[in-house]
């Protein structure tokens, strides 16, 4: 006699009509409503004052100067006169918004509750969080109140013991083949499976991602910056300075021996 195999289930055609069918399409719709509702809850950006756009501006100027210098189109004393000039201005903190800092008191980072773009932010950032938490919760606590306990779906491929726990949630069977899945594990399946779906009928930038889901939790927004922390130009500044210095030693003119190159190349000269 060989080992006795797990008995086998059979289920009722109306466990997959009124169950299985029910949820998936459920947690379908939730994501492509979750999805419009985050659109509808975005606020327009408004407008940043001039002065903040020169702040932006050159710092980005100063990193474009910097990530040419290798091969730079400009010579270089035209360019240490524009890395000099850029350096004197951020030492002396002309491009910041609020002007330069007064007198030697150490520079204390921005705080983002006095500024009502940053409170935007991060307004915008928890009414995100509650559009993705809330409805899964409800699902969850719909599918544990009305279908606990209900085998689903058997996978069609063989899996190790070690996935039991994961696939048959909420039913107490320890001689149940591996491959049932339970009601509560299917929800969780379609959780993170339907993220395909959801591009193919959203587009690759949607708010119906588990990826952001799960990035959307309190637990995992408590290490993340808010959104809308306001960043302090006068560091960034003053570290750019003495990044814009060495890239001066780094500076290579894309234009020297330009003549020797060219007639080399066409054979006038021996290579």
């Amino acid at each position: 006699m060989g080992a006795t195999s797990a008995p086998s289930l059979y289920l009722d055609p109306q466990i997959r009509d009124w169950v299985l069918f029910p949820i998936t399409v459920v947690m379908i719709l939730v994501g492509i409503l979750r999805h419009y509702v985050v659109l509808l809850l975005q606020t327009p950006p408004k407008k940043l004052p001039r002065a903040a756009i020169r702040e932006q501006r050159a710092l980005m100027q100063s990193n474009v100067l910097r990530a040419t210098s290798a091969n730079s189109p400009i010579p270089f004393t035209l360019y240490k006169s524009i890395s000099q000039n850029l350096s004197k201005a951020f030492v002396d903190g002309k491009y910041l918004k609020d002007g330069p800092p007064k007198g030697d008191a150490p520079s204390t980072p921005p705080n983002p509750l006095t500024d009502p773009q940053a409170m935007d932010g991060m307004m915008a950032g928890m009414k995100t969080q509650m559009v993705m938490m809330v409805p899964q919760m409800v699902i969850m606590g719909w599918i544990n109140f009305f279908f606990e306990g209900f085998v689903l779906i058997k996978l069609p491929f063989p899996l190790t013991l070690g996935f039991k726990s994961m696939l048959q949630r909420g039913i107490q069977t320890p001689d149940m083949d591996v491959r049932w899945v339970s009601s509560l594990s299917w929800y969780f399946l379609n959780f993170f499976g339907l993220n395909g779906l959801y591009r193919i009928i959203l587009g690759g930038d949607n708010a119906a991602d588990a990826a952001q889901n799960m990035a959307a939790s309190p637990f995992a927004a408590a290490g993340a910056p808010q959104p809308g922390q306001p960043q302090d130009y006068n560091k960034l500044f003053k570290a750019e300075c003495d990044n814009l210095e060495f890239s001066e030693g780094l500076h290579k003119w894309v234009g020297e021996d330009v003549e020797t190159r060219i007639l080399r190349k066409y054979g006038r000269i021996a290579p």
